[in-house]
């Protein structure tokens, strides 16, 4: 069943996610070679805690696993779900930042993709791409269109530079919980699936492979890379539905 929120609700998650949008900025202050991804997960708890919120995705549960960190780093062939670790980010890495919280008990959700210091152009454009295509998608989310206006205008921003949408896994709704419905594929037909209303909140998140669409989950059993490891990127915003349009409550 999909969660309507109220202009009360959509303002507390506004808070929630100017908190994401604020440390996600910290970050990539942060990312340069030789810092560790356990120090970029450190510095997002201290901030988040600093902002009286609390990690969204430290100790959530999927498939009788418990995520064990506060924020995902993702790097190079890594799409999502990047556990920190001792590793060192290195000159020419492309590193995806995903990080939420929950405060007031409203949840916050984004994601951004940085390169370490000089990148290649092929890891240039694939972020600009995977970034248009975020916001491509946004423009689709005002009432009475449907979910697949939004899911194919992804698609087709993504395809026509000749990268390929992950399938694997998919935006969703986000409210009370993390996860809530609808589910928000990054393909589709243009007007199928669910009509969009007013106080929908959705976190849209196109994930970009520079090859194929394929995917492995390391044996970690969070992080999936792409098969034929090719580089990655991720964006994402938690965006309400309004009366006028498009709210992007991670945007600052």
């Amino acid at each position: 069943m999909i969660s309507l929120k109220s202009a009360r609700e959509i303002e507390v998650m506004r808070r929630a996610n100017v908190i994401v949008a604020e440390i996600l900025q910290e970050l990539k202050k942060k990312v340069a070679p030789g810092v560790t991804t356990l120090e970029l997960d450190a510095l997002a708890e201290e901030l988040t805690y600093k902002k009286k919120a609390q990690p969204a995705f430290k100790g959530y549960a999927m498939a009788g696993r418990v995520y064990p960190r506060t924020l995902c780093v993702s790097i190079n062939e890594e799409i999502v779900h990047g556990i920190p670790s001792n590793r060192p980010l290195r000159a020419g890495d492309v590193v995806g930042l995903d990080f939420g919280v929950v405060y007031d008990g409203f949840y916050g959700d984004a994601a951004v993709t940085v390169g370490v210091g000089e990148v290649s152009e092929e890891a240039r454009r694939l972020m600009r791409v995977t970034e248009e295509a975020l916001y491509k998608g946004i423009e689709q989310l005002r009432e009475g269109k449907r979910l697949g206006d939004l899911s194919s205008a992804v698609q087709t921003t993504v395809e026509s530079a000749g990268f390929s949408v992950v399938r694997a896994f998919v935006g969703h709704g986000i409210g009370k919980k993390l996860h809530e419905e609808p589910p928000v594929p990054n393909y589709g037909e243009p007007d199928r699936g669910v009509r969009l209303r007013e106080g929908m909140v959705l976190a849209i998140e196109p994930m970009v492979n520079a090859g194929g669409c394929e995917v492995e989950i390391k044996e970690d059993g969070w992080t999936a890379v792409t098969k034929d490891r090719s580089l990655a990127a991720h964006f994402e915003h938690s965006v309400a539905i309004t009366k006028n349009g498009p709210y992007v409550l991670s945007r600052l």
